[in-house]
């Protein structure tokens, strides 16, 4: 449950980023890997398999909210990324990269951190 919770929380962060920065478009497939990446100091064999497993997902994600956009079909697929993500990265890269998730949670629960009435 909590790896559920953690990858919404990451999906959501990762658009309320996009939202911020690039005036409500999502965030793209290399933009956020190019984070990931930083981040998480990823070899460039694991960015091309965290960029295939992001395109995949984006992929289906796509295809359910044009078949009418049932945000609960997008958890199974949500989660999918999420195991496959983890299992590419290092014991480290997992503690860090659980740690961007809670970071971006606890983002969210203050607001999105979108700044816009301090």
């Amino acid at each position: 449950m909590k790896k559920f919770l953690l990858m919404c929380c990451f999906i959501v962060g990762i658009t309320a980023a996009s939202h911020a920065q690039g005036g409500g478009m999502r965030m793209s497939t290399e933009d956020r890997v190019k984070a990931m990446q930083t981040q998480l100091k990823l070899t460039d064999a694991q960015t091309a398999q965290i960029t295939a497993i992001f395109k995949t997902a984006a992929a289906k994600r796509d295809s359910v909210m044009n078949a009418g956009g049932d945000r609960t079909a997008m958890r199974p697929i949500m989660m999918d990324a999420n195991q496959k993500i983890q299992a590419i990265l290092t014991p480290d890269q997992q503690a860090a990269y659980k740690q961007m998730m809670a970071d971006m949670r606890a983002k969210m629960q203050n607001g999105g951190g979108n700044g816009g009435g301090n």
